[in-house]
């Protein structure tokens, strides 16, 4: 059983604690945020130890692994400070801002023996995983093009101040939110990303980095990608994935937070399509406990390094191609 502390009782740091009550991996030992006093009511539902921030989850011996639910800005600097001191850490994504800034932490779990957690769950659900074997297993053929679009309106209530919306935080609020974790899958699926082409608006929200992002990718293999965020809609999530031997596609009915029935397409050449629905799936905790089996030996995390720093480059890549309306190289 892994000992955590999770820094950042925000919405989505509740949510984590709450998916993994019960867990036989991973359990809190430790809550942690800036502001204490506004964290009592959870205290009081969870029963778990509140500490006054970051640097006492470090200075506490009881902590075997941190959990970062911050604001991008500060991943870097906790999470060298959380290695140096021996601690396993898993951040919430996007790990980093910057290509280099990535390369440094991973770097710094490297060196010091620790296999650094990201919050990519999506990489979890019983569709995506069953897409990702499709191209493993050769039945979608050459693997040509993939889009997506991961949509809702769970942020639509932010404040313009918020740091969520701050363009120092990330080149969009779309794409910090919900665009990385498509890039995720595609760079899975299909390898790194090499080029993008990306375009964000502000259609209501009055956001500084916009509620809606648009991103067209170029990959090494040849393959070519498209992925879209709004952050003003009702919820949407599609997948689907293209090859010249067949294409499937992935329709969620609810965000991961909520659950939801998943209906899996699939259509091969010369066939009918055929569907299936999936059942309601917490990739969340498949994702810490995954992460916490291999901190304890148990299994191999499935996010490599590579990967992270792909992933962290493509959204690099996306605020300076809608700055500069051109495509970019990652």
């Amino acid at each position: 059983m892994l000992n955590a502390a999770i820094v950042g009782l925000g919405w989505w740091g509740r949510h984590i604690v709450r998916s993994m009550k019960g867990s036989e991996r991973l359990r809190f030992v430790r809550l942690a945020a800036s502001n204490p006093d506004r964290h009592r009511d959870f205290v009081e539902e969870t029963g778990i130890k509140l500490l006054s921030g970051f640097d006492a989850v470090l200075d506490d011996p009881d902590v075997n692994a941190v959990i970062l639910c911050t604001p991008h800005s500060q991943h870097e600097r906790q999470v060298l400070k959380a290695l140096a001191v021996g601690k396993q850490v898993f951040c919430e994504k996007p790990l980093a801002l910057t290509r280099e800034s990535a390369e440094r932490m991973v770097s710094a779990a490297a060196k010091a023996g620790r296999i650094l957690g990201i919050g990519h769950e999506r990489r979890f659900e019983p569709a995506m995983e069953e897409i990702a074997r499709l191209i493993k297993d050769g039945e979608i053929g050459a693997p040509m093009h993939a889009e997506a679009n991961f949509s809702h309106d769970l942020l639509a209530g932010l404040d313009a101040n918020s740091w969520r919306a701050s363009p120092t935080e990330g080149p969009s609020l779309c794409m910090t939110g919900m665009g990385v974790h498509l890039t995720d899958l595609f760079i899975s699926m299909l390898g790194p990303v090499v080029a993008v082409c990306a375009t964000r608006a502000d259609r209501v929200l009055g956001l500084p980095t916009g509620d809606v992002v648009a991103v067209a990718l170029r990959f090494g293999s040849g393959a070519t990608g498209f992925v879209s965020a709004i952050a003003a809609t009702p919820y949407y999530g599609r997948f689907t994935l293209f090859g010249d031997q067949m294409w499937a596609e992935a329709r969620d009915s609810g965000h991961p937070q909520h659950g939801g029935e998943t209906l899996l397409t699939l259509c091969r050449k010369g066939a009918q399509q055929q569907m299936r629905k999936l059942p309601p799936f917490d990739p969340v905790r498949a994702n810490l406990e995954e992460w916490a089996a291999a901190v304890g030996g148990l299994g191999r995390y499935r996010l490599t390094h590579a990967e992270t720093i792909n992933n962290t480059a493509v959204l690099e890549a996306v605020g300076l191609s809608a700055e500069r309306g051109e495509w970019v190289k990652v």
